[in-house]
């Protein structure tokens, strides 16, 4: 961990080296009038919307929606089954069956789902969930696109495992623009002091809208939930279609999300944005890219970062970039030496391969302080929204 004191507040840092604009918009958080004790910064950290990928701020008395993100309750979920072993014939089959029950990048069910599959009704619908109910019946267990994936994964403990990589769908980006329009008209009302540029707008934890967003947040990071427990029963209809396996119980963590906890004496409002919680002794998901490890990790507490750690291996570059820089012959060619099934057919598809990504090994080497690794896991298939 290093540690930066040039501003109202320190900034924790689990990394070597950070771009100018994440640190940029560390100096931002780490001098609002209500952040509290200091910023932690995981070691997967990039620039993002306000605040930087891999940020975790506590506030007091406020919370803002930007340092949320638009894809409310990502995370991952990760499942170990029963299977040792899989052949590849056999998995190619699997994968096939998935892709047709699960629609990946822009694509919805074509029909709603059973309402069953929704959050349970003791969470309580707020305007936009409402108006947004019926869509998202059409998008729960579905996978979406960008860094979203299926992962089935060979683990170090002998086990096939499958991992799922997904959010709240539109109804997230509904929920947090909706509320980030309504705090900066706010903040421009009550001519706060941080400036608009930072996209820092904040509601007041006791105010009607500051309820409301609360209310409606986590009722997306419940939908997120669902959506990822949906997809893993309709991938473990595929497994059990060409094999004798059996799902054991599933990890669940989210990584976009701002939870009341309690921290150095004090009830804050945690802001993890890209970063996952890592309580001590609560089990954990850390992916890779698709084309090197992932972890199953237990949490080791660490006030210091307020008991979270980082959420993958982080972009080392933009999409664009990956896209003009990467060469696809050579990233095709790292999968398919690794024998790994995989969607990198052409020059759209490099913005997620491997080479776009940060080292995952030195990622889990920063934050060794964090978490423990309990498990590592390899691709053996990758599907990619």
């Amino acid at each position: 961990m290093k540690v930066c004191h040039t501003e109202k507040l320190p900034i924790k840092m689990w990394l070597e080296d950070i771009e100018e604009g994440a640190m940029e918009q560390l100096r931002n958080l780490a001098n609002l009038p209500f952040a509290f004790k200091h910023i932690a910064v995981m070691p997967d950290s990039h620039q993002g919307y306000g605040m930087p990928i891999g940020g975790v701020l506590a506030t007091q008395g406020v919370i803002i929606p930007n340092a949320v993100g638009v894809d409310i309750g990502c995370g991952m979920c990760a499942v170990r089954t029963s299977l040792e072993g899989i052949d590849r014939e056999i998995l190619k089959k699997i994968v096939w069956g998935i892709k047709a029950l699960i629609p990946v990048g822009f694509e919805h069910h074509k029909t709603p789902q059973n309402e069953i599959y929704m959050p349970d009704k003791h969470f309580e619908l707020g305007p936009v969930c409402q108006r947004e109910y019926h869509s998202a019946l059409t998008q729960i267990g579905t996978l979406g696109g960008g860094n979203h994936f299926i992962e089935v994964q060979k683990g170090s403990d002998g086990a096939v495992w499958v991992m799922v990589h997904s959010g709240s769908r539109n109804l997230g980006k509904q929920v947090a623009d909706h509320y980030n329009r309504i705090a900066i008209r706010l903040n421009e009302k009550m001519h706060s002091s941080v400036p608009a540029a930072h996209e820092l707008a904040f509601l007041l934890e006791d105010s009607d809208e500051g309820r409301a967003y609360i209310r409606e947040m986590n009722y997306c990071v419940e939908f997120a939930f669902q959506n990822r427990k949906l997809m893993i029963e309709r991938i473990a209809d595929c497994f059990l279609k060409y094999t004798r396996c059996f799902f054991e119980p599933m990890i669940n963590i989210a990584h976009n999300y701002a939870r009341k906890e309690n921290h150095f004496g004090r009830d804050v409002w945690v802001h993890r944005k890209g970063a996952t919680s890592a309580k001590k002794g609560e089990a954990g998901i850390v992916p890779g890219s698709q084309g090197t490890k992932s972890y199953i990790v237990r949490g080791k507490g660490s006030p210091e970062s307020f008991e979270s750690c980082s959420h993958g291996a982080g972009r080392k570059m933009g999409r664009k970039q990956a896209q003009r820089s990467l060469d696809l012959k050579k990233e095709i060619e790292k999968m398919n030496a690794q024998g790994i099934i995989h969607d990198i057919r052409g020059v759209r598809s490099l913005d997620e391969a491997p080479g776009a990504y940060k080292d995952i090994s030195e990622v889990m080497k920063q934050q060794s302080d964090l978490v423990d690794i309990e498990v590592e896991l390899s691709p053996l298939a990758v599907i990619k929204g």
